[in-house]
């Protein structure tokens, strides 16, 4: 069935070639034979009635579009469902030693703001120009403005905590920051370390889980993408709104709070935090952090600058927070949907 609407919808084949086509394979299978006549009938259906118009709200789940409408409106609902509608481009970050202009052109990439690369080339990313010099690595432009907010300088200290698939850690590291990479999965960790290997770039790494991580050290900056429901990444993983449902959010939302706890205490004073999730539910984001502030004294919210990290401007919250939402930069494309928000220890 989906082969042939994607025949007769998308490739424009002549609709009885399709039909033709679908109940012959059909036919070909003893689980699916049964169903040639039923194949058939929906096909027909659909050549004699039309595909009908749908709305792009119609592919979100209606509890979440639900959702959405109520926490962001009408008009962002409507951006939010336009974004599933297209295949996104490949974001890429580039080490700062590298030459963006020349990769660029080899990448056949637009620059964006904040200086992610952005190319509409296919395919296999190890065979790209540049991949095995180390030069740059695959992560959405929106996921590297978290380790753009911190701005670490060269000397500092860094801990990126929930780390894989490491390409915040990256961003730390060729920043030229000391980074311990924590994470509670070595398999994940793997990648991360593939990715160290080929950039050259050097980085402590720990398999623990951080609540349990017994390290008296304290950094300059703290990094938390904390595990969240990634209802925000739905452009390059459509399953996700499929995959959550409303209980995931709170218990996510428990995980988040005890994590945050954890890397406070991992904070120096005059030091920074970085929270962020890839998740466009509130429960995860500006609740967690109204929460957080209240419970934790000694830290302040620094007010976020947009146009210094790449962000849209209109994801700048009243409380200096970044809520980026799918569908903000419709002249540069989309970008995944993220909150985030910087902190600094003041106590």
């Amino acid at each position: 069935l989906r082969i042939a609407v994607a025949q007769m919808l998308v490739l424009e084949t002549p609709s009885f070639a399709a039909v033709s086509t679908a109940v012959k394979l059909a036919e070909r299978d003893n689980k699916t034979r049964p169903y040639k006549n039923l194949i058939n009938a929906v096909l027909r259906g659909i050549d004699r009635d039309g595909f009908g118009v749908t709305k792009p709200e119609a592919n979100l789940p209606e509890w979440l579009a639900a959702r959405w409408q109520a926490n962001y409106g009408d008009e962002a609902l409507k951006g939010l469902a336009e974004a599933t509608r297209f295949e996104p481009a490949t974001d890429i970050s580039v080490k700062p030693s590298a030459d963006s202009a020349a990769l660029a052109e080899a990448l056949e990439a637009n620059i964006l703001p904040g200086g992610t690369l952005r190319t509409d080339r296919r395919g296999d990313v190890a065979q790209w120009p540049h991949f095995e010099d180390g030069d740059w690595w695959v992560q959405d432009a929106a996921a590297a403005i978290p380790a753009r907010l911190l701005d670490v300088k060269p000397g500092q200290t860094a801990l990126d905590l929930c780390a894989a698939p490491g390409g915040k850690t990256l961003q730390l590291a060729a920043a030229g920051a000391s980074v311990v990479a924590l994470d509670r999965s070595e398999s994940r960790l793997k990648r991360l370390r593939q990715n160290f290997e080929r950039t050259k770039l050097q980085t402590e790494v720990v398999a623990i889980p951080a609540e349990d991580w017994e390290d008296d050290r304290q950094f300059d900056a703290v990094l938390l993408d904390a595990p969240c429901s990634a209802t925000g990444t739905y452009r390059r993983n459509p399953e996700a709104l499929r995959a959550v449902r409303p209980a995931d959010i709170a218990k996510l939302a428990d995980v988040q709070h005890r994590l945050l706890d954890v890397a406070a205490q991992k904070v120096k004073v005059g030091g920074k935090l970085v929270y962020c999730v890839c998740s466009l539910e509130r429960e995860e984001g500006e609740v967690q952090m109204i929460a957080f502030l209240r419970r934790n004294a000694g830290f302040k919210t620094v007010a976020a600058d947009p146009a210094s990290v790449g962000a849209p401007a209109e994801a700048l919250t009243k409380e200096g927070w970044l809520r980026i939402l799918p569908g903000q930069w419709d002249e540069k494309g989309s970008l995944d949907g993220f909150f985030i928000a910087l902190l600094e220890r003041t106590a």
